[in-house]
């Protein structure tokens, strides 16, 4: 029974799992900071420019306090395992609930009444935090193990 469901294991080399990690935060922080340079775009002049400059500091800072602990243990997660393991262990089974809530999150406030200018700063914020983070992930792979 079990080595029926092993066949259907899709399973990668662990750094190709680290290099898969990067482009998903790479590719969701981008979106994220799209978004949030479009909003911008309608707000215009030196207002867009001042929530422009907000957002980048938020992203330091989500980068430095918040992801970078997390982007360096999952990493390491990834790299002690065995050599080839499931496509789907880039993160751990417990942040698929937190991936999960965060997207929720995010439809109620793009789909609530809140400025989508003052939205822009959580979500370049946060994207841009996303895309310094994957840069790590990045780093690993192309490091010699």
């Amino acid at each position: 029974m079990f080595s029926r469901i092993k066949k259907f294991n899709p399973s990668v080399d662990k750094r190709f799992l680290v290099a898969l990690s990067g482009i998903l935060w790479s590719v969701v922080g981008t979106m994220l900071c799209r978004l949030a340079v479009r909003w911008l775009s309608l707000e215009g002049g030196l207002h867009a420019v001042r929530l422009g400059l907000a957002g980048a500091i938020l992203a330091l800072l989500i980068y430095y306090f918040g992801f970078l602990k997390l982007v360096r243990r999952n990493t390491e997660r990834i790299l002690s395992k065995k050599e080839k393991i499931c496509i789907f262990a880039f993160q751990p089974w417990k942040s698929y609930i937190i991936i999960a809530v965060m997207i929720g999150l995010g439809v109620i406030l793009r789909s609530s009444s809140l400025p989508k200018q003052y939205l822009s700063v959580i979500y370049m914020g946060f994207g841009g935090a996303m895309v310094l983070s994957s840069l790590v992930y990045y780093r690993n792979f192309f490091r010699k193990t």
